[in-house]
C-alpha cells in the first residue's frame, strides 16, 4: 500500500477493501487530523519550470518552497476526494505515527517574490484531476467489448 494520502485515496475509491487508515485523530487541528499543504502536480511542474528558467539566467544555487501556504486536514482531503469521485471512502482513525507533526505548510513567499510563482489550482481541482487520471488508466486496462486489447482509438495521429 502507498504511504501518501492521495495514492491511498485513489486506491480506496477504485475499490480497495480495507479502511483507509487516518493516523491520529487527536491533533490540535480543526478536526483532530494532521494538516498538510497539498499542491497540484501542474502547479508544481510550473514552479519547477520557473526555477529552471531562473537558474538558466543566473549563476549559483537557490532553494524555493513550492506549496499553497494553506493546509487541509486529512478528513477534509477525504471529503474532497469523495465529492470529486462520487465514491464513499471507508476510513478509520488509528494510532498516530511517530514523528508526525500536527501541521506542515510551505512558505512559498520567496517563490512568489523571486519567480513570480504561486499555486493556482485548489484541492477540489486536485482531487478531480487525480480521479479522472485514475479512471483513464483503469479504462486503458479494460478494453471495450469488441476492441482488442492495445487497440488505439481516437482521431488524428501519424500513419506509417
Amino acid at each position: 500500500m502507498p504511504h501518501h494520502l492521495m495514492p491511498r485515496l485513489m486506491q480506496a475509491a477504485a475499490g480497495g477493501s480495507e479502511p483507509l487508515p487516518v493516523y491520529g485523530g487527536d491533533y490540535p487541528t480543526r478536526d483532530g487530523t494532521c494538516v498538510r499543504d497539498y499542491v497540484h502536480v501542474t502547479d508544481l511542474a510550473k514552479g519547477h519550470v520557473k526555477a529552471l528558467d531562473k537558474v538558466s539566467a543566473d549563476t549559483g544555487i537557490d532553494a524555493y518552497n513550492l506549496g499553497t501556504g494553506d493546509g487541509h486536514t486529512v478528513l477534509e482531503v477525504i471529503a474532497a476526494f469523495e465529492q470529486a469521485s462520487g465514491a464513499s471512502i471507508t476510513w478509520q482513525i488509528v494510532e498516530r505515527r511517530p514523528g508526525d507533526a500536527p501541521v506542515i505548510c510551505a512558505d512559498a513567499s520567496k517563490a512568489l517574490r523571486e519567480l513570480g510563482w504561486r499555486a493556482e489550482l485548489g484541492l477540489d481541482r486536485m482531487c478531480g484531476d487525480a480521479w479522472r487520471s485514475l479512471r483513464g488508466s483503469l479504462d486503458l486496462r479494460q478494453p471495450e467489448a469488441g476492441v482488442p486489447a492495445g487497440a488505439a482509438g481516437g482521431t488524428g495521429g501519424a500513419s506509417g
